[in-house]
């Protein structure tokens, strides 16, 4: 096994950084990690905001309720974005693309986009030593961060990715076991309850046996709750709004 997978297969979310900041060349070495990741059509349609204010990261951590949000070595936002696209176009061209840019495709191109170069940004960090969280609930309040990040139409923040020297050592949480998240030919169901009762019961030792925050708990009926209580109903209309997914 190579040192990139080992890094990639030892993952694990940190939610305690050192005080200690990442420099340029740090920022700007993940930076250039996550443009090299694939995108669809060379579009690119994604921009990367990185938060060096402290008030804003306050703001921020106060819309996500976490305070690794602010207490980290650097705080990334990915964005999902067409505006750059829209911008280059002349108004005439702009009104020929307002049907394309509008439609449920180029949504899914922006998030794939944004989640590719991020994932390739973590890697990369954690390849440098250093650990990462991602952050879907900067979602929790979508228009604030937008008027926080000054967003205009066409860019949306869909995560941000707090990145830090660990000041914690977490265990690695286990996975669905790979014969239900990998199918051959068809998707098949007949297995797949046997198989996450197996998963349920691991996940519950593991719950009751880590280094903090213990308790009895199954992936089951974390993802029943979970889909039982609908959040962040206001991403959809915020989307709307912003040009996206309207067709």
């Amino acid at each position: 096994m190579n040192t990139t997978v080992e890094t990639i297969l030892n993952h694990r979310s940190i939610r305690k950084f050192k005080s200690e900041k990442l420099t340029k060349d740090q920022i700007h070495t993940i930076v250039k990690a996550a443009q090299q990741a694939s995108t669809s059509s060379h579009v690119m349609a994604y921009t990367i905001i990185g938060i060096t204010d402290e008030n804003l990261k306050a703001e921020l951590s106060a819309v996500s309720g976490q305070p690794y949000v602010k207490d980290n070595g650097h705080l990334f936002v990915f964005c999902g974005d067409l505006n750059r696209i829209y911008q280059q176009a002349s108004i005439e061209e702009q009104s020929q693309m307002q049907e394309s840019m509008e439609s449920t495709e180029q949504f899914i191109v922006t998030t794939i986009d944004a989640a590719l170069a991020a994932q390739n940004a973590s890697v990369a960090a954690e390849s440098m030593g250093l650990g990462i969280c991602f952050l879907g609930s900067l979602r929790n309040d979508i228009t604030r961060v937008s008027n926080l990040l000054k967003l205009p139409e066409h860019v949306i923040p869909l995560f941000g990715l707090a990145v830090g020297y660990p000041d914690q050592d977490p265990e690695i949480k286990p996975r669905l076991p790979l014969e239900v998240v990998y199918q051959e030919n068809e998707y098949a169901t007949d297995k797949q309850h046997a198989l996450i009762r197996d998963f349920d019961n691991q996940l519950t030792s593991y719950y009751q046996n880590r280094s903090s925050n213990t308790r009895t708990d199954t992936w089951t009926e974390q993802m029943i709750r979970k889909y039982s209580h609908p959040i962040r109903m206001d991403v959809t209309p915020f989307m709307k709004d912003k040009k996206f997914n309207k067709r």
